[in-house]
């Protein structure tokens, strides 16, 4: 409560502790390297310190290369996960809000929804005609679910009484999906395409490391191939990075899309 008390005041003082976690973490990483650090189940003998993947990453910036990786990660995740938010929105919508819908479509959903998103690599090869196509579909598989149940479970639980009151008063069905159902459901849907970006990107790595010749899961894995162990850091970071601002991004769409869950503070 103190600490809390305290950044309040000094709100840089948050962002230094958040910079000196990362640097307390890179330096033990630094520390265990160069040790070779043996604990037995965990062993840092052949992972590379921080100073060789910060050559690692100068190397690639340099590298024309690079803007091919992250292009076609980008473009991947972009069109398989964009078409995962529309037909996810509206299948959730439509089973949330009828039950024949639901009876016909949430079975088969269910059934598939368990499917490792790897189970799809083969069968994706054999559907489409490119290994481009086959990689966009398996993104939009590891988004899809996600958004569907989300956007169910927040039109599902719209309370009742607020719809019966605005059939009351004369609401036409579009006035209320616009005026009721949506605002009321928006921070469940957020939910679902935050979680659903964060599987799109797992689910586009494990697609490159098999069928790609760009994207930074086939650098990450071609790396490990050629046992280039500072490239497999640097492709890891470059994935993570990729992923925090995506989720950054959908954060502040959701903040600037319904102020009415952030609400200012009184002073």
């Amino acid at each position: 409560m103190a600490f809390q008390r305290l950044a309040e005041r000094m709100p840089g003082l948050r962002w230094l502790t958040r910079a000196a976690s990362i640097l307390a973490c890179i330096g033990f990483w630094q520390l265990a390297s160069s040790l070779h650090v043996n604990l037995g189940i965990v062993t840092f003998r052949n992972v590379p310190p921080p100073t060789e993947v910060v050559q690692s990453a100068i190397v690639l910036l340099k590298s024309p290369k690079l803007l091919a990786h992250v292009s076609s990660s980008l473009w991947r995740v972009f069109a398989g996960y964009g078409a995962a938010v529309v037909i996810g929105i509206a299948f959730g919508f439509a089973i949330g809000r009828s039950r024949a819908a639901s009876d016909l479509l949430l079975p088969p959903l269910e059934l598939l929804r368990p499917i490792p998103a790897v189970a799809w690599i083969p069968l994706s090869i054999l559907i489409f005609p490119s290994s481009e196509l086959s990689m966009i579909f398996i993104t939009f598989i590891g988004a899809l679910f996600p958004i569907i149940l989300n956007t169910v479970h927040g039109v599902a639980n719209i309370d009742r009484r607020l719809v019966a009151s605005a059939h009351s008063l004369g609401g036409t069905p579009a006035a209320i999906l616009r005026e009721i159902v949506l605002p009321g459901a928006a921070p469940s849907i957020v939910t679902g395409l935050a979680i659903g970006m964060g599987t799109s990107w797992f689910c586009l790595v494990t697609a490159e490391m098999i069928s790609g010749q760009f994207g930074i899961g086939y650098y990450t894995w071609e790396a490990y191939t050629l046992q280039n162990y500072a490239d497999i850091v640097v492709g890891m970071l470059v994935i993570g990075l990729l992923g925090m601002g995506s989720s950054w991004l959908l954060t502040t769409l959701g903040h600037y899309l319904m102020p009415w869950r952030h609400p200012a503070v009184a002073r």
